[in-house]
This record gives C-alpha cells, structure tokens and sequence, in this order.
C-alpha cells in the first residue's frame, strides 16, 4: 500500500552538509521524496512540532537544537513508507541502530540521531500538515 510518511533531516545532518547521503539511503530504500524544503525551524514551530514531549525534562534541549540551525523537512512516499522509514532511520541510539541505517551511518548520539521519522500514518498526516500544504507536494 502506497503511503505518505513525514521525515526531518535534523540540524547535526545539515550542519555537517549529509542531506544528498541521507537523501541516497532514503531512496536506495525504495522511498520517494515527493517534497522537499530546507527551513530555519522557528521556536514556535518546534515548541508545537514536539509538544507531545512538553512534559519531558529534555524538551527544553530538544527545541534548542532543533532551532539551532537549518533542517531539511520532507514527505516521502512509497510502500508502507511509515514502517519502512522507520527501519531505514535505525535505532533512535545509533549504538543499536542496524548496519546501513541512517543514524548507524550518520547519527553522533541519541539527542543528536539525524533524522526524524513519523511514528503512524496518523502522525505522518499531522507532522506533514504543519510544513507543506497539497499543492507543495509533486507525487
């Protein structure tokens, strides 16, 4: 079943100029990006991006980094792209993450793993509504 799965090449990826290699894994996948947009993440923007997290004591950290520099959100698409994103990305510590994932490849730490990767078609529909409208993506 062909899917809608949201993604987040997080500030430590883009600081360190990864996104064409996290891009290449993400479609060696089998995954299409569909849209694609390098942004300045607000503080706004990330207080509600993980309000789900409000209560927990790294939240603060969490929208600092996140704020920290650009980000590079994106929709993909492709089969069960959910579930296969979420294999792809690895582990969210890079220490368990799998042989040729993501964050075994590029993350520097738990906080730090790279990319984000929505948890449920629900929260893909939610978390891809928040960056891009229809019309910005090109399926």
């Amino acid at each position: 079943m062909t899917e809608r799965t949201f993604s987040i090449i997080k500030p430590d990826a883009t600081r360190r100029n990864l996104t064409g290699k996290v891009n290449a894994v993400i479609e060696d996948a089998g995954l299409r990006i569909v849209a694609q947009r390098r942004i300045r993440m607000s503080d706004t923007q990330a207080k509600k991006f993980y309000e789900v997290h409000a209560a927990r004591p790294f939240y603060g950290e969490l929208v600092e980094f996140m704020t920290s520099a650009p980000v590079v959100v994106q929709v993909l698409e492709g089969d069960n792209a959910v579930a296969r994103y979420r294999e792809v990305m690895g582990a969210t510590n890079p220490a368990d993450a799998a042989a040729g994932t993501i964050r075994k490849l590029y993350a520097e730490s738990v906080g730090e793993n790279s990319v984000h990767g929505s948890d449920s078609a629900e929260n893909a529909a939610l978390e891809i509504a928040q960056f891009f409208t229809e019309a910005d993506i090109v399926g």
